[in-house]
């Protein structure tokens, strides 16, 4: 059986939404219960997979970041994340919390999203042009987190008439309950769940005949909510 959206040979971009040292690495991280998340379940290996998957089948790769201005020009505060954001001086152009994390960092052809406020990577970008340049139709959403950012970007991807697909091996929420809660409750009204293995598998079979299936995805928990793939 097929993703819903990438089924019918749809074109797709992947996002990798702030997966940014300061949001994902205990090095830098203050997010202590994201950080255990995203190592306890393997997640960034996982996206990095997917990204290479989508990389070989020749369809784009979006790094979503938030980075903010050294004077915090552009940069608003009507509600607690973005103010928390602020308040720690997070994020911060030229730091190297604001940094995409090394496991993850950008290939040559991939396309590097920068934006200094809001919670969607459709908010204030060009990525709506772009996908539209690409004649994309079908985004896949992957990093964090389960509590909005990915919620939030399929919601501005449907928006905008496009379909969603959410690899739940390749997010991760604040916690375990939320994610799943999320991921049972919340994305499946507005995205596609499936799994990296499935959309890789997707991949191949309808956008790249040659993509090769020795794609190595590290090992993941069994999902603990209904697929939504068909």
């Amino acid at each position: 059986m097929g993703v819903r959206g990438l089924d019918r040979g749809e074109r797709a971009a992947l996002i990798i939404n702030e997966c940014q040292n300061a949001m994902i690495n205990e090095e830098f991280s203050h997010n202590g219960g994201l950080v255990d998340e995203i190592a306890t379940r393997g997640v960034l290996g996982r996206i990095a997979a997917l990204a290479d998957a989508f990389r070989t089948a020749g369809a784009l790769v979006v790094h979503s970041t938030i980075v903010l201005r050294p004077d915090g020009v552009g940069t608003a505060m009507p509600c607690l994340l973005l103010a928390a954001l602020a308040k720690r001086a997070t994020c911060v152009e030229g730091r190297p919390d604001a940094e995409i994390h090394p496991e993850l960092t950008p290939h040559d052809g991939d396309f590097v999203l920068r934006r200094v406020h809001g919670l969607s990577p459709f908010h204030g970008t060009e990525l709506e042009s772009v996908l539209r340049q690409r004649e994309v139709r079908t985004v896949v959403v992957a990093g964090v987190s389960t509590n909005i950012g990915i919620p939030g970007t399929c919601l501005e991807a449907v928006n905008r008439g496009l379909a969603a697909v959410v690899p739940e091996d390749c997010v991760a929420g604040s916690s375990r309950e939320i994610h799943d809660f999320q991921l049972a409750h919340i994305i499946p009204l507005l995205a596609t769940v499936s799994s990296a293995e499935e959309v890789v598998a997707a991949l191949r079979q309808q956008l790249s005949p040659a993509l090769p299936g020795g794609i190595d995805l590290p090992r993941t928990d069994p999902p603990s909510h209904p697929r939504t793939s068909e």
